[in-house]
């Protein structure tokens, strides 16, 4: 690992720290997936047992279940717990309003579903995921599909402007598939000026069973930086930095 990489880790590492003071006890802890939240619950792990807490936690995908169970904490569902007090998540890219790109670790639709089901979705990254406009720098929205639709969203996609690639594994021949074993389709618009509308269209397209926008489901953020943590809050007039 490089200079630069370590630095990225560590300002990760120190954004994890700060979102996992927000747990408390008994709470129903929904866990990300990514490298960044594999940080945020290991930060979790260490404030139950130092705290002696009792939290649940609901993992969106199984690296979140495989590393929860790992760091002993304990896992409930959706069906036994509807409302989530809080997640704690990573984002691909994140603009000034938190809207979010993510999903380029395959689990969007389960992250999404555990998003809008908590009172607080707190999402932790690094400087470099901050950007001006969502898909910027040739930044890609995953999209997740039914296999069966793969050719008709490929075209669809294409015909409104996007370039669309089907996500094929490492290791392994074929597509990618997810833990609700869909397809995930990366497609590049550019930089995106009308989030909600994108959004609408990828979702009017039959086969699609979510996008990777995440559109006003962020309630505050922690960035990470070279030697500090920035704390961005979702208002409704705007965005407040602490």
């Amino acid at each position: 690992m490089n200079p630069k990489q370590d630095l990225t880790e560590i300002s990760k590492k120190k954004a994890a720290k700060e979102a996992a003071k927000h747990i408390k006890d008994d709470y129903i802890v929904g866990l990300g997936s990514g490298s960044t939240a594999a940080y945020a619950i290991e930060e979790i792990a260490k404030k139950m047992k130092k705290e002696n807490l009792r939290i649940l936690g609901i993992p969106t995908s199984y690296q979140a279940f495989t590393l929860a169970v790992k760091n002993s904490i304990p896992i409930t569902t959706l069906e036994e717990h509807l409302t989530i007090d809080v997640t704690i998540d990573g984002a691909d890219q994140i603009d000034a309003d938190l809207n979010l790109i993510k999903g380029m670790g395959g689990a969007l639709t389960r992250e999404k579903i555990v998003a809008q089901a908590s009172r607080k979705s707190i999402i932790v990254a690094d400087e470099n995921k901050r950007v001006r406009k969502l898909g910027q720098d040739e930044q890609p929205i995953p999209i997740e599909v039914v296999p069966f639709a793969i050719p008709v969203v490929l075209r669809r996609i294409s015909k409104i402007g996007g370039r669309p690639v089907l996500r094929e594994g490492r290791g392994k021949v074929g597509p990618v598939l997810t833990d609700n074993c869909n397809a995930i389709i990366d497609a590049t618009f550019g930089p995106l000026d009308h989030l909600a509308e994108m959004e609408r269209t990828l979702k009017s397209i039959t086969g699609v069973v979510e996008t990777g926008l995440f559109i006003e489901t962020t309630s505050l953020a922690y960035i990470g930086k070279k030697t500090s943590v920035e704390k961005l809050v979702a208002t409704k007039t705007g965005l407040a930095s602490q």
